[in-house]
């Protein structure tokens, strides 16, 4: 309720005399003094009113002050203060004072100030200053000078300020108070604060008439992205630019679709090698989430095959070369998460995959020897898809090449690469199944019975039965070798079954009965013991040969 007019009057004739003696109480070291100064300014300027406006300097300077006390009490008489100059005083005199000194030095108890001044302000008089307000917001000297929590907090405060006063007008300004609500999305490092700009955003898209962020993604993801990528030769890991790249590739969802024309140029930019090795990981790790959603993401317009040769010429094919040091590792983990990504998102035709096939192919096979367990499987899957999608089209000069990789990843220290290894390995035999000359093949698919026979005998259960398939898978194309690759070496000793043992078929002896059509009750001979060194994943070592 508003004072009665002779305690108006009163205030309005002593308060030049009291303000100096209440701005230096207001910071005095008794907590007490400070609350009950900074609640007395509340009061006093409720019965200035406008009157206040000749005194705006000295009390704003008092408010920025004020508002830094450790003092919740204090902080709270303080914002409760510059919403009344909000309501009294013109926003044309306010706001100049307000984002001069903000511009000269940002500061969270500034932007608390300006959040509670806009508050206060009459929709009507603050609408025509809206733009200017947010554009000055939107600086990089005012919306990126700090990652501090407390200041993008108090910087949400302005936005939400504007938005739950003007409303409808907010449409003016739009874009840059989505800029804002972005760049707070990118340094936020508390959750909770990501969360309520993100709530923010969906404000602002309601009172814009739309039905949400993603909405507003699409009406300014062009312009955004522009300015965003201005910069994007000089990014490193801890560019704000970067962060809310990120932040757009990653939440704009279908807009991302139509902003290809600025993304994929950005992302093979900031993926060459000569580039912050923490940034390209980053940048992978984004694009790799957005390939496991293609179709609602990158390529909600279906433009995306049309860059596919720049994404695996000029961004995977680099990152994927080998490099000492376990950061390069990690970056070729990263982009062979990314192929992976791409070739099970089933955006990409037969013949596209074909295309990624020709082209990358040889740099897949490399990282099959990586340290890391979860590169090589994920390589080994790679694989699997590329010869399940070319078939018998391989030529079979590269094709013979890719089944030595994969043997060498049957001794992996990991079961689940050499389950991995097996059904490759399975879909390598299809494809020579379904290649014109068979006979090529005759030499290569001889050893790989061979060395799958010596497999038969790992410990692992589950690893005996992969390579049965896989032997299965190769039985129909050179039964014969098979056979003799199964039966006992001349020199080796029968030892026929007696009446009181049974027969337990070891597994070679299961394949040969298969196709030698031997009953269960006659088996062969065992081979004569022999010795088989392992190879290790990691090239040029070997574990010490065991007795078969």
């Amino acid at each position: 309720r508003r004072p009665v007019l002779g305690c108006r009057e009163l205030v309005f004739r002593n308060l030049s005399k009291i303000l100096p003696a209440l701005c230096h109480d207001i910071t005095d070291w008794v907590v007490g003094t400070r609350v009950k100064s900074a609640q007395l300014l509340r009061v006093l300027l409720l019965h200035a009113e406008d009157h206040a406006t000749q005194h705006l300097e000295v009390v704003l300077r008092t408010l920025f002050q004020a508002c830094t006390d450790e003092e919740a009490a204090v902080v709270q008489s303080c914002t409760r203060s510059a919403e009344l100059v909000g309501t009294f005083v013109s926003p044309e005199v306010f706001l100049k004072l307000i984002l001069s000194t903000l511009k000269k030095t940002p500061s969270a108890s500034g932007l608390l100030v300006l959040a509670s001044a806009m508050r206060g302000c009459p929709r009507e008089a603050l609408q025509p200053h809206l733009a200017a307000v947010a554009t000055e917001l939107a600086q990089a000297h005012i919306c990126q000078a700090s990652e501090n929590d407390l200041y993008l907090e108090r910087l949400l405060l302005c936005v939400q300020a504007l938005v739950s006063v003007c409303h409808e007008d907010c449409g003016v300004a739009s874009l840059q108070l989505m800029d804002v609500l972005l760049t707070i999305v990118a340094l936020a490092g508390a959750t909770g604060l990501r969360d309520k700009a993100q709530e923010t955003m969906d404000s602002l898209a309601m009172v814009e008439g739309v039905s949400g962020c993603q909405d507003l993604y699409r009406k300014h993801i062009g312009p955004l992205l522009e300015r965003v990528t201005a910069s994007h030769l000089d990014w490193t890991a801890h560019s704000p630019e970067l962060l809310q790249f990120s932040v757009i590739v990653a939440q704009s969802g279908p807009a991302l679709g139509e902003a290809l024309p600025h993304v994929v140029p950005t992302l093979r930019a900031c993926l060459q090698p000569s580039q912050d090795p923490q940034m390209r990981l980053k940048l992978f790790s984004i694009l790799s989430t957005v390939l496991l959603r293609a179709a609602d993401t990158i390529n909600s317009q279906g433009q995306f095959p049309s860059y596919l040769e720049t994404v695996t010429k000029d961004i995977l094919a680099p990152n994927l070369q080998w490099h000492a040091g376990r950061t390069a590792a990690a970056i070729r983990t990263a982009a062979v998460s990314c192929l992976w990504a791409l070739t099970s998102s089933e955006v990409l035709s037969a013949e596209q995959i074909r295309d990624v096939q020709e082209t990358l192919m040889p740099q897949v096979l490399t990282t099959l020897e990586e340290d890391s367990k979860m590169t090589r499987l994920i390589s080994c899957r790679i694989i699997n898809t590329f010869l399940k999608t070319s078939g018998g089209m391989t030529d079979p000069e590269k094709l013979i090449k890719i089944y030595p990789e994969l043997l060498k990843r049957l001794d992996d220290v990991s079961n689940d690469v050499r389950m991995a290894a097996a059904s490759t390995l399975v879909t390598w035999l299809q494809c020579v199944k379904g290649a014109n000359a068979k006979s090529y093949y005759q030499s290569s698919v001889q050893y790989l019975y061979r060395e799958l026979l010596v497999h038969l005998d790992d410990p692992e259960r589950a690893i005996q039965d992969a390579i049965l398939e896989v032997l299965k898978e190769g039985s129909g194309l050179f039964p014969d070798l098979l056979v003799r690759e199964t039966e006992p070496s001349s020199t080796s000793t029968a030892r026929p079954p007696t009446a009181s043992s049974s027969c337990s078929m070891c597994r070679p002896c299961q394949l040969h009965s298969d196709h030698a059509g031997l009953s269960h009750s006659t088996p062969l001979s065992p081979p004569e013991p022999e010795f088989v060194a392992f190879k290790s994943h990691k090239q040029g070592t070997s574990v010490p040969a065991v007795r078969l």
